[in-house]
Formats: C-alpha cells, sequence, structure tokens
C-alpha cells in the first residue's frame, strides 16, 4: 500500500553478471522474494556450504526480518566498479547501511560510502569519516538510521569478522551485507548476516548466522531501477536501454562534430585560396550556423536574471517559512513551561 510496494508489489532483482565489462546485470524485477533468501530446516537456518565453517553457524533462527531495496545494490555495486577502475584490478568496498527499523522489521533503503585503511592485510574503518557522514545523512534522511555495513568478496571469513567487530563499536548488532560481483551464477549475490556470539573450545567466538531477506520498492524507485537496468534474462551483458539510447546520442553528436569540423576546414581553405569559392555550399553553411543561435542578446539576458531571482526568492521563502515554523513551536513550548510554572507558585501559596 502507498508508495512502498512490497512482496507482490515489487519486482525481484536477477543476478549481476558481466563485471569485466563494467555493466551491472539486474534480473527480473517482477517477483518480490530473491531465490537467494535462506531456507528453513527444522526451526534452523541453511548455511551456504561454501562459505567459511569458522566464521558460519547453523542451526540458527534469525532474529529480524530484513526488506532490501534495489537502490542498495546498485549503490554497492557501483562503488565497487568505480573503484575497480580507479584501482585496475578488482578491490575490496566497504560501507555503511542506513534505514528504518521497527521491532524486529528492518528496511535497509539506502547506503554510503566508508574509507578504510589497510593495516597488516587488515581493514580498519575510518570512524572519523564515519560521525562526519553521518550527520550529513541525517540532516538529508532524519527519519534513517545506522544499521550497519556493506562489503564484497566470497564467502565470508575472519577479516570479516575483524571490520565486523569495529562496526559493533559504532552501533549495537548490526546487519552485514556481502555482494559477491565476480559470481557467475543466476541468483542475486547478496547475501545478509547478523552475528552470534557462540562457545568454542570454551571460548565466547563472534560467528555470522544468515538471515532471509525480501526486496521492497517504491514506486519512483522501482520505475527508475526497471528503467536503468533492464536486461534481458539471457544474462548476455547487453545494453540497457538508457545505455543504448546514450549511445545513439553519443554517435549523433561525434559525427556532428565531424561535420562541422569539414564545413570549418573548407571555409579556411576557401579564405586562404586552396579551393574555388562556391556561393552556393557557403550560404548552406551560413544558414546552418543561424538555426541554433548563440543566446547573448539583452533579453535573453533580463529573462535570465528573473528566473534566477524567482528561484533564489522562493528559496529565502521556504527558509523564512521554516523558521517561522520553529519559533512558532519555541513559542508553544515556552508558554506550556511559563504556565505550568505559573500554576506551581499559586499551588504553594494556598499551603503557606
Amino acid at each position: 500500500g502507498g508508495n512502498k510496494c512490497m512482496h507482490d508489489s515489487a519486482r525481484g532483482l536477477g543476478s549481476m553478471l558481466a563485471f569485466e565489462k563494467k555493466r551491472l546485470v539486474v534480473l527480473g524485477l517482477r517477483s518480490c522474494k530473491s531465490d537467494k533468501m535462506a531456507t528453513s530446516n527444522g526451526g534452523g537456518m541453511e548455511v551456504d556450504g561454501a562459505a567459511s565453517p569458522s566464521v558460519m553457524v547453523s542451526g540458527v533462527t534469525g532474529s529480524v526480518s530484513v526488506a532490501l531495496h534495489p537502490l542498495v545494490i546498485l549503490n554497492i555495486s557501483d562503488h565497487w566498479i568505480r573503484i575497480r577502475s580507479q584501482e585496475g584490478r578488482p578491490m575490496q568496498v566497504i560501507g555503511a547501511l542506513i534505514g528504518k527499523q521497527e521491532g524486529r522489521n528492518i528496511e535497509v533503503m539506502n547506503s554510503f560510502e566508508l574509507l578504510h585503511q589497510l593495516v597488516d592485510d587488515r581493514a580498519h574503518i575510518d570512524k572519523e569519516y564515519y560521525y562526519t557522514k553521518e550527520e550529513q545523512f541525517k540532516q538529508v534522511f532524519k527519519d534513517m538510521e545506522f544499521l550497519g555495513w556493506y562489503t564484497t568478496g566470497g564467502p565470508c571469513d575472519q577479516s570479516d569478522i575483524h571490520i565486523h567487530k569495529q562496526v559493533c563499536e559504532i552501533i549495537e548488532s548490526p546487519l552485514f551485507l556481502k555482494l559477491n560481483p565476480m559470481t557467475k551464477h543466476t541468483d542475486l549475490p547478496v547475501s545478509v548476516y547478523e552475528s552470534v556470539i557462540d562457545i568454542i573450545s570454551g571460548e565466547a567466538t563472534m560467528l555470522f548466522a544468515e538471515l532471509g531477506y525480501t526486496l521492497a520498492t517504491e514506486e519512483a524507485e522501482r520505475i527508475g531501477v526497471d528503467h536503468v537496468a533492464r536486461m534481458t534474462a539471457t544474462g548476455t551483458g547487453e545494453n540497457s536501454t538508457v545505455a543504448e539510447h546514450l549511445i545513439a546520442q553519443h554517435s549523433a553528436i561525434k559525427m556532428l562534430h565531424s561535420r562541422v569540423k569539414v564545413i570549418l576546414e573548407y571555409v579556411k581553405a576557401v579564405e586562404a585560396g586552396e579551393v574555388p569559392f562556391n556561393h552556393e555550399i557557403l550560404r548552406e553553411a551560413n544558414a546552418l550556423c543561424h538555426r541554433l543561435p548563440v543566446l547573448s542578446t539583452i533579453k535573453f539576458k533580463t529573462d535570465f536574471y528573473d528566473q534566477c531571482n524567482d528561484v533564489g526568492l522562493m528559496a529565502y521563502l521556504g527558509t523564512i517559512t521554516k523558521t517561522c515554523n520553529s519559533m512558532n513551536q519555541f513559542i508553544n513550548k515556552f508558554n506550556v513551561l511559563y504556565d505550568r510554572q505559573g500554576i506551581g507558585r499559586r499551588m504553594r501559596g494556598l499551603f503557606f
């Protein structure tokens, strides 16, 4: 209901393939539940056998219900692709998950990147950078909170436990999302975990328990993701409709540039006397130049500045309205406090 489309109203995501070509393949946004969701086994959860047994726990039922937005997956994929392009090789990326939590229901709605440094081949999160980003995202997303962290790679290992312990110093019981960008399977390569403490060899040890999750989309998000990330179900790495449109525009602009360059070279050659003077060609070139005149007239500048002033005025009025609302709330609270103090003094006067 509303803008939020979950379960049957949302479309599921398929796998992400052809990362070598820097493209994300997100398949079939028509089913809300991912095939990657962990299945129940006698009150417990099945753990992926490919994961390292030293950091995974079996037979544990998830304590929370997780709803994952496609925007988070796209953000992580974009983060990984950019770092890979910059470094020239696949690199592990780390980021934060934000969203909403109501009781045992967690909705992961967005994410942002985190800085980290490698010390003895172990990642250490820059907490100062996190606190700065936290202040920034709370100004924009006031109703969201920090829920956990994400990374990329294969099965969970001790390095993930090391990072998870650092995140536990920031919040209690964080979620852990891992995306495998190198997978060749048709399942969505995303897994969500929570940490549990188990006694191994007489010592308390932190382990990961896999959680089931569903895909949830809002109306605008679903339309945008469907339009940008629509790929064929064959996983052949074909371009999305947006990519095809941009390629067509690029080809058209490239061709226009080459034609304009030819015209410019011809005019220079005529001016230098290298080629014969042709009035018909020059008239066509002159007509072409006047089809899209440069808007540098006084009327354009006047209208442009008027529009800038209107936009600035609207922003200023919005700020004034917000300030008046804050002042009104302050006055109401002050009046309530003043009335309570006055009642207290009158009540004390009755007894003395």
